[in-house]
């Protein structure tokens, strides 16, 4: 159909749920149409605005959210305003060792524009944010008006009824936000994995100088002003209005303040200022695959104001020093602004693009660090200078029954099955030779009282020094280099110490460095910034796990010795903690044997080799593919 040419009388938006909910009166000079579409888009247009609208063929009357089709004129074409953008797409993470995919991601990554979303985005919030004095979300009511910050959906202190969502405190007018859907999930896996919030860019920016220097107004010597002017700023307007009525209601005011700032607002650049992913699914790289997709919706739908074409974007993030993923997607460091946080550009076009390089190649600081913010803080280990060698190793347990102490009505069954007093003797290796190089990553598998466990602790005996007879074979000998510094986690037996701190300070004490221990935290799975401040009573059976696992690595051993490392876990998140430790042991060069009887595990490890333990010796596997 062709479309329409329409003014637009005036957008209509209810301030407690224009996030979700809004309206844009529009009219051809003969019909008045009234489109739905969400407040976050409506407010963005002007009375007398011409836009171009089409209508479906069977559309409502009214229209409904699904009916219509509208376009802003820009330069050169027409901008789509509506419906909403978005993009499916798959992300695969791939084996290191074959470059096989290990698991696939299908994800719809879409503008925010249900209450649900936003519902979710609150829950994904709370992962970073919340606390007993800092709340995440505003809630209205809307039968009476009441509001009220919490972080979860409270109930009405005045009609007892469940308030609505209304805001992500932090959040202004003119922020967007865009999530990802998790598509072909599990029924226990949450919707919505991610978002990302998207802001005009900030209103003034200083620099801060190593040496304490402040440059004033630093993005004007490197980039046009009217890229980054006029851009959203109502304490501005705020300032100017009360100068003209001093006395009027301050909630009056900011919102005539809001208005003003949405209407100005008309730059060429963004501002990535937020991105969250769910706990679970850090260090998957949906971070990277979040900030990449939030660059194309900028570009092609000039987010968030839909005026002017953008050229840039820019992050002002703490986080980017501990995690790379806006620079793998592409940004350059360029700047700490004067309270020390890192600034982080993105070139949307070459022009944008040559002035981010050029200042990175004449700033003297610049030159120093070369746009690169994020330092691997994780030091390879010292790689064992020999193989481990089994020679002829056997190991016997043994258990003698003694029916003297039971009742004697319980020694009658017993002996009906033929239990009488003996010693029993298992053998569980039998002159077993191995040899383990350097750098692999062997698995064992084998039914439960095999004798993958036996392999460990006989591992860890030799390795430690330690003489008990459960840590030392009963024949041949197992030789290691001089050099092995071997860490085990053998749960029940063998585990690292925990005291009573918070579980950051305790990795940071260990590896003496912030960046390494949040490192050792994302690759375990523990990437949730609440749990950095957890002691060990207050995480799950499994967040406890991944913590001695983190600890266990935090003692940067060559030799890491593992049994059922991932045994609370269920199986989508044993497999996402699996692939990362595999990947982080083979960065570091760490030799390691790992006892497990789940598939996924296996799988998503790796393995050098598949070793199958039982009947007393070890036979080679088929690594899965």
């Amino acid at each position: 159909m062709i479309p329409t040419e329409v003014g637009v009388v005036a957008p209509i938006v209810e301030r407690w749920r224009y996030r979700w909910f809004g309206r844009l009166a529009v009219s051809d000079g003969t019909h008045d149409l009234v489109l739905p579409m969400t407040g976050s888009v409506a407010q963005w247009f002007q009375p007398d605005e011409r836009v171009l609208l089409t209508l479906t063929s069977d559309a409502a009357d009214p229209p409904d959210f699904q009916d219509f089709q509208l376009w802003r004129p820009v330069e050169h074409g027409l901008l789509p305003v509506w419906p909403l953008w978005q993009e499916e797409t798959r992300y695969e993470r791939r084996s290191p060792l074959t470059g096989a995919p290990l698991a696939t991601y299908r994800l719809l990554l879409r503008e925010a524009a249900r209450e649900s979303d936003f519902l979710a985005i609150v829950e994904l919030e709370q992962s970073h944010y919340a606390s007993e004095h800092e709340k995440v979300a505003r809630w209205t009511c809307p039968e009476d008006g009441t509001t009220l910050d919490a972080n979860t959906r409270p109930l009405c202190p005045a009609c007892h009824r469940p308030m609505r969502f209304s805001e992500i405190l932090g959040s202004t007018r003119a922020s967007r936000f865009l999530v990802a859907e998790l598509l072909d999930r599990q029924p226990y896996e949450p919707a919505v994995v991610g978002y990302v919030r998207i802001d005009p860019p900030l209103p003034i920016m200083h620099r801060r100088l190593p040496d304490g220097t402040l440059v004033r107004h630093i993005r004007r010597l490197v980039f046009p002003a009217d890229w980054l002017e006029p851009t959203y700023w109502p304490e501005r307007h705020v300032r100017l209005l009360r100068e003209h009525e001093p006395y009027r209601d301050p909630d009056e005011l900011w919102a005539l303040a809001e208005e003003q700032a949405l209407a100005e607002c008309d730059t060429q650049a963004a501002r990535i200022a937020r991105v969250v992913i769910h706990p679970d699914y850090r260090g998957e790289g949906l971070g990277h695959t979040l900030v990449s997709t939030a660059l194309r919706w900028i570009s092609e739908r000039r987010i968030p104001e839909m005026r002017r074409p953008k050229v840039l974007v820019e992050t002002v993030a703490m986080m980017a020093r501990y995690n790379p993923f806006f620079e793998r997607a592409g940004f350059r460091y360029l700047w700490d602004t004067a309270s020390g946080r890192p600034v982080l550009f993105f070139g949307l076009t070459p022009d944008a693009q040559t002035r981010i390089e050029q200042f990175i190649a004449s700033d003297p600081v610049a030159r120093q660090h070369r746009g690169q913010l994020y330092r691997p803080a994780l030091r390879t280990a010292e790689p064992l200078a020999a193989p481990i060698r089994f020679h002829r190793v056997r190991k016997v347990y043994r258990r003698t029954l003694d029916l003297r102490h039971l009742a004697p009505e319980l020694q009658n069954v017993l002996r009906a099955f033929g239990v009488e007093r003996r010693v029993i003797e298992t053998v569980v290796l039998r002159r077993l030779d191995l040899t383990i190089e350097p750098g692999e990553l062997i698995v064992l598998i084998g039914a439960s009282g095999a004798g993958k466990t036996t392999l460990l602790r006989l591992l860890w005996g030799a390795a430690s020094g330690k003489r008990s007879p459960r840590l030392t074979p009963d024949g041949g000998r197992i030789e290691l280099p001089a050099n092995t510094n071997a860490a085990a986690l053998l749960p029940g037996e063998v585990e690292p110490t925990w005291g009573r701190e918070p579980l950051l300070q305790r990795i940071v004490a260990a590896t003496g460095d912030a960046v390494a221990a949040m490192e050792l935290l994302n690759a375990v799975g523990l990437s949730d910034a609440v749990l950095w401040r957890a002691r060990p009573n207050e995480l799950s059976t499994g967040q406890r796990e991944r913590a001695r696992l983190a600890l266990l690595l935090a003692e940067s051993p060559n030799l890491v010795l593992l049994d059922e490392f991932a045994a609370h876990l269920d199986p989508a998140l044993a497999g996402r903690v699996a692939r990362k430790v595999g990947t982080l042991l083979r960065r570091l060069a760490i030799t390691a044997v790992i006892a497990t009887h789940r598939p996924e595990v296996v799988s998503a490890l790796q393995p050098d080799r598949l070793l199958i333990v039982g009947y007393g010796g070890v036979i080679q596997g088929s690594s899965p593919q």
